[in-house]
């Protein structure tokens, strides 16, 4: 059989910069944006490519909402794998995925709704060209300054990208680079760093603006704005 991708939304969190925005509070994921929950729209953008055979979403085990949020679509899976960190929860949902070694796994952010399906089938044929794997990003293109609360430099932009996701990788690549980094004590703040980290050079994939995450409560205003 031939490599198949599977895609991973970890939604284990709560969100709580977004909590402001929330009447009553509650986990962002779950937060209604035009009528549906952000969480819904993040794994329907994956599921509009039919290359994609499942996304398979790891929940917190007490989760009660994810069911409800995504009835009625198709290949879609919930399950209670979800762990205290990002990397634990994505390390908890490929073990629990059944991926092959060579299968592919598309890691995306429940707080990335808007998800072009052209920006995802960049990555797709990217990545199913290469043998590592990679992300979608964004150049700079903003000065950057270092610093706080003054600026100590202005750094050169050249080179520099804003990582977004899916971040595709091998099944087997990806959970030995997540198991090497939480040996190592290693802070994995997405998948890339993962690879990154266990020597792996992945590919930078050219995103879209509108894939932004939306973290802050002004995030969601602005996103509705966009729909």
């Amino acid at each position: 059989m031939s490599p198949q991708i599977i895609a991973l939304v970890p939604a284990a969190g709560v969100g709580a910069r977004a909590q402001a925005a929330a009447r009553p509070a509650c986990p962002k994921q779950y937060r209604e944006i035009g009528g549906q929950s952000m969480l819904r729209r993040a794994v329907a953008a994956l599921l509009a490519d039919a290359r994609v055979a499942q996304v398979r979403v790891a929940v917190a085990p007490d989760d009660q909402r994810a069911a409800r949020a995504l009835a009625g679509l198709p290949r879609t899976v919930v399950r209670p794998c979800g762990g205290p960190t990002r990397a634990q929860t994505v390390a908890g949902a490929l073990r629990d995925s059944g991926a092959g070694p060579d299968d592919w796994v598309l890691v995306h952010d429940a707080a990335r709704p808007g998800l072009p399906v052209e920006a995802l089938a960049r990555l797709i044929d990217a990545c199913l060209a290469d043998g590592i794997g990679g992300l979608l990003a964004l150049p700079v293109a903003d000065t950057v300054k270092s610093g706080g609360p003054r600026v100590a430099a202005t750094l050169a932009r050249d080179g520099l990208w804003l990582a977004q996701t899916p971040q595709m990788f091998r099944a087997g690549m990806l959970a030995e680079a997540l198991e090497r980094a939480a040996a190592a004590g290693i802070a994995v703040t997405d998948e890339s760093s993962a690879m990154e980290a266990a020597g792996h050079a992945p590919l930078l994939v050219r995103g879209a603006a509108c894939n932004f995450k939306l973290t802050w409560p002004e995030d969601f205003e602005l996103f509705e704005k966009w729909l």
